[in-house]
């Protein structure tokens, strides 16, 4: 259960940094593919809890998720701003084809990242996230850790289907 909250609580924060990706493309609304890569440089899992052979715990595999982007969001916000109660998202600097940023968390995870996207054109989006920090575990402890995450978002088309917008 451990290792499951501390995946779920990476894996949320990281989604929203991915829509703001998508968001910050081609602000086109509509059903966009947001495929993620995390790699782990230093995980809040201690080594033996995960890996095989008592080693450090692996990498989890590619995900990819659905995202319903609106006119709403790309109105208000440019699109769906990742601006949680623990991160926040500042400095951030646009060019007609790229974005940085720093994405600064205080809370159950703390700590610093950085943001850089790039388009080719209004379909796709590449960014990658960095970030270095600490994260309390459920038991209290806080362990370091830094990851990265390298996404894309590929445009699917203007009708979201099934796939509700977020909040």
């Amino acid at each position: 259960m451990h290792r499951k909250s501390i995946w779920l609580a990476v894996t949320c924060l990281t989604f929203a940094v991915a829509l703001f990706a998508v968001a910050q493309a081609g602000k086109k609304p509509g059903l966009w593919e947001v495929t993620s890569k995390m790699t782990w440089k230093q995980s809040p899992i201690p080594d033996g809890a995960g890996g095989p052979g008592g080693g450090p715990p692996p990498n989890p595999p590619p995900h990819s998720t659905q995202v319903c982007l609106t006119q709403a969001m790309i109105d208000k916000y440019g699109g769906p701003i990742p601006q949680t109660q623990e991160c926040k998202v500042s400095n951030v600097n646009k060019t007609s084809n790229s974005m940085t940023a720093d994405w600064i968390c205080n809370g159950r995870m703390s700590g610093k990242g950085s943001i850089d996207l790039s388009w080719a054109d209004e379909n796709r989006t590449t960014g990658k996230i960095h970030f270095a920090g600490t994260l309390q575990t459920s038991q209290g402890a806080t362990r370091p850790v830094e990851w990265t995450n390298e996404m894309t978002a590929v445009f699917k088309g203007a009708d979201c289907g099934t796939i509700k917008p977020m909040e």
